[in-house]
């Protein structure tokens, strides 16, 4: 949401009519934090101790770090040692790589961090199944690794999967190829059948990597292909179908994005928004230049009769990954304008992300941000971090690595920073001097904030969680705007805001979340909670 301070300073940049342009004025910047991560990231996470894990396949070849102390694994389709890291740490720090160790194959994976913390990740290919797997992070000077959970195993094998943590703190796991079925960590009672998915399933399987958003009222809203339901996984019962998102298919490997909008108020309503994909039959037809959806369909999932109301981006987009930002916008970034997902079918790269203002009315809400000079297309990945950029890795769009070609294996890693961090507003950007590290459910608690510039008007305190981002999707993302009283001065430079966090768990489901104070459409570096 633009603030008149934040918009004025917009306006001074360059808004050129053609979408493409290399213009420099255009918002938004980008810097390369490292020119080799030894991987390209296909799964990315950022860890409460400010350290993002990265995660590729384990049997693509060889990537260009190596694990430490001669340690090697086997590889299961070989039988030979394989000493080479498909997983590393980077420290947000000082923007240093330190490898890890994975063993089983987490090509197209799931995960999502769980109540305390660690960052489960379930399924994959080969022998990686059935596999759940669990990372506890760590300090930056610390070590810590990938432990294979060995006696727990997921009931049905799942690839292209997606987990949401639910209110009680457990996960649910929904879907896979040709997988019907859904189940639960820690596992209870087996997988469950899940007729939804086999009613989305097509010729190209649409119903990859399902949606999935839990709603404030507990229920989850699941979609796939172009349909979508209220599922009540307490009773295992569809309690509502949603009209069908025109304009074709959106999941895997037809590859748009989702996202639910910033949670506010009562907490009582919730808003999906879904953007982008391939032409229908793109993917089996392998039609590497049938130009990408340029539509988004916005529904209000809580609403008693919902309906789509859609809506154009500035240009078609695949791969397109939607981030929530601190201030309650959505970056859509990465992807191409062309084809579909899977090696080697897309064409001509989304250089330039896009921001949607979803408080603007219709026809304002988008704007083309600076582009990058590094193509994002298939397993690319986006993340935010917490002093408000977004991180961006990945792209390998061949088998193994390869580094010849239009698109080679991108080891490199940026950071895309949103105009809320230009210069001309910096005055505007509050510190949090003072925050609680744990809050309950519905308590209230205080922060204090230093601001260069005089506070005018309500800053804002928003929970944003860390997601688990994959092919276009990040799993468990959700951003929650606090109630607050305004700003008073306590001397020192000093403001005290008085917060209420989240009511239930329905809203936040327990875990660590980024707490940003927001100020005008500036946000901080965000402290970390963990909510209980």
């Amino acid at each position: 949401m633009s603030t008149p301070a934040l918009s004025f300073s917009l306006q001074l940049l360059c808004f050129a009519a053609a979408i493409f342009t290399t213009c420099s004025a255009l918002p938004g910047t980008w810097k390369l934090l490292v020119a080799n991560a030894g991987i390209s990231s296909m799964h990315t996470a950022v860890t409460r101790f400010n350290t993002v894990i990265l995660l590729d396949r384990t049997d693509n070849g060889n990537p260009e770090i190596m694990l430490p102390n001669g340690r090697c694994r086997t590889d299961p389709t070989t039988g030979k040692p394989d000493c080479y890291a498909h997983s590393v740490i980077l420290n947000l720090e000082n923007n240093a790589i330190r490898p890890v160790e994975i063993l089983t194959d987490t090509w197209c994976s799931s995960g999502q961090f769980l109540a305390d913390g660690s960052l489960l990740q379930s399924g994959g290919q080969s022998d990686g199944f059935h596999k759940f797997r669990r990372f506890y992070p760590c300090q930056p000077d610390a070590f810590c690794d990938w432990i294979e959970l060995e006696n727990v195993a997921l009931y049905d094998g799942r690839w292209y999967a997606t987990n949401q943590i639910l209110p009680d703190g457990t996960m649910i796991i929904v879907g896979g190829r040709q997988t019907n079925t859904l189940e639960y960590y820690p596992p209870k009672g087996g997988a469950v059948n899940f007729p939804f998915l086999a009613q989305t399933n097509d010729a190209q399987n649409d119903n990859l990597y399902p949606y999935l958003h839990l709603l404030p009222n507990g229920l989850l809203f699941v979609f796939a292909n172009v349909q979508s339901v209220l599922y009540d996984y307490t009773t295992n019962t569809i309690v509502k179908t949603f009209p069908n998102l025109e304009g074709g298919p959106r999941n895997y490997p037809s590859a748009g994005s989702s996202a639910m909008l910033a949670l506010e108020g009562d907490y009582t309503s919730a808003t999906i928004v879904i953007c982008g994909g391939a032409q229908a039959g793109a993917f089996r037809e392998q039609a590497v230049g049938r130009p990408a959806q340029a539509s988004c369909g916005r529904i209000v999932a809580t609403d008693a009769n919902p309906g789509w109301a859609m809506e154009n981006m500035p240009f078609g987009r695949i791969m397109g990954d939607m981030v929530m930002l601190p201030t309650g916008d959505v970056l859509i970034i990465n992807g191409a304008q062309a084809g579909s997902q899977g090696y080697g079918f897309a064409t001509n790269p989304a250089l330039n992300p896009v921001l949607y203002e979803p408080d603007e009315p219709v026809g304002n809400r988008f704007t083309t941000l600076t582009p990058t000079d590094i193509p994002r297309v298939y397993h690319s990945t986006a993340n935010l971090l917490p002093d408000g950029r977004v991180l961006v890795a990945g792209s390998n769009t061949h088998f193994y690595y390869t580094y010849t070609g239009v698109f080679p294996s991108e080891l490199r890693i940026e950071a895309f920073s949103p105009a809320y961090l230009a210069a001309g507003v910096a005055n505007l950007r509050p510190v949090v001097v003072d925050a609680t590290g744990h809050v309950h459910y519905g308590e209230a608690f205080v922060i204090f904030v230093t601001v260069p510039a005089a506070v005018t008007g309500v800053i804002e305190v928003n929970f944003a969680s860390a997601p688990f981002t994959t092919h276009s999707f990040s799993q468990g993302q959700r951003l929650i705007k606090l109630a607050v009283t305004a700003a008073v001065a306590v001397g020192g430079g000093k403001y005290r805001i008085g917060c209420t966090a989240p009511p239930n768990a329905n809203v936040a489901p327990p875990g660590y979340y980024m707490l940003f104070a927001v100020n005008q459409g500036v946000p901080s570096v965000a402290a970390w909670v963990h909510v209980t």
